[in-house]
């Protein structure tokens, strides 16, 4: 994930062990040299977010592949900023140039590997029912709009900044909601998402996460368009 010419500067032990690991994962000998391009940079990922970006059993790291090119720019660009408070990948972005945070961006965004197999998600039937209610027509009451109105009708994203909500866990979706609400998380202005976050309960939380991690694997992962939604988004948030 290193440019050339930064190698001394970016969390040199924290890039050693991502490279060992990935070396591991590949079943690559330290004598054998790798080819220097974007596939083999995109390896220091692996041990977090899988092969191809497709995600890993652990709760906490999301999958990368398919979700718009723009959304993962900016997410990464976050992360570099320290807009989005995660240590490791402060590091590993901090020196980083605006061309190759694009160039990483673009390598996920073009894998479609297949969903991994996720635990059944342990939630009541009325939990179930909010979360549905939740993700599908919001609640007026509270000023909470859809996921949906977002993010598609289904839940896969929309082109340029609008991610997929389909194959995360209920813990990951929970903690970033919590990230939102709690301001360690951020988006550009208009932030539509702390907009929403601030309105959910702890228990619409729940809902809402263990729902939306319960619906089933699509064979269609595919951002839709951009301008493919009918209605304005909320807050006239571009997912940034």
């Amino acid at each position: 994930m290193n440019e050339a010419g930064n190698s001394g500067r970016v969390a040199p032990a924290l890039l050693l062990i991502s490279s060992l690991l990935c070396l591991h994962a590949y079943g690559a000998s330290l004598d054998e040299p790798a080819p220097d391009n974007i596939e083999t940079r995109m390896r220091a990922c692996t041990p977090c977010h899988g092969m191809q970006g497709q995600g890993t059993h652990d709760d906490y790291f999301p999958r990368l592949a398919g979700k718009p090119a723009a959304y993962l720019y900016h997410q990464l660009a976050a992360f570099r900023s320290g807009r989005r408070h995660y240590s490791p990948m402060n590091y590993l972005l901090e020196y980083q140039s605006d061309e190759y945070l694009k160039a990483m961006a673009a390598y996920f965004a073009s894998q479609m590997p297949p969903l991994l197999p996720r635990p059944p998600v342990e939630l009541s039937s009325a939990q179930l029912a909010r979360g549905e209610t939740l993700a599908t027509q919001g609640d007026a009451d509270l000023g909470i709009p859809a996921c949906t109105s977002c993010h598609n009708p289904s839940l896969t994203g929309v082109q340029p900044g609008i991610p997929g909500l389909i194959g995360l866990q209920s813990n990951y979706i929970s903690a970033q909601l919590g990230a939102f609400r709690y301001g360690t998380r951020t988006a550009a202005a208009p932030d539509c998402m702390q907009f929403v976050a601030v309105r959910l309960s702890e228990d619409d939380v729940t809902a809402l996460a263990g729902w939306l991690a319960s619906r089933p694997v699509k064979a269609n992962l595919v951002p839709m368009p951009q301008g493919s939604l009918i209605t304005p988004m909320p807050c006239g948030s571009q997912g940034a």
